[in-house]
């Protein structure tokens, strides 16, 4: 939130989490929820600022990206995603 963007290949992870808003950001952002196996349960593609996500059941975790950055890397639903997180 209050970021004016994201990087290209940067995001968001967020653990025990099924929905999420867009409050004060000023971007679209790609939210791909995950299940506790981290296999992609539903993505949201350009999710516009101010809005609410619906709540998806089944979903554990969420990642936030650029908007876009979904398809660019033509990420599916059933796909299992491996990634690696900077804590800064």
């Amino acid at each position: 939130m209050f970021q004016r963007t994201l990087e290209k290949d940067s995001g968001l992870a967020i653990s025990r989490c099924n929905s999420i808003h867009t409050f004060f950001m000023s971007f679209s952002i790609d939210v791909i929820f995950l299940d506790r196996c981290n296999r992609v349960t539903r993505i949201l593609n350009e999710l516009k600022p101010w809005r609410f996500s619906p709540v998806v059941f089944g979903a554990d975790r969420v990642i936030e990206v650029k908007g876009g950055m979904a398809a660019a890397k033509k990420i599916r639903v059933g796909d299992e995603l491996y990634f690696m997180i900077n804590k800064k």
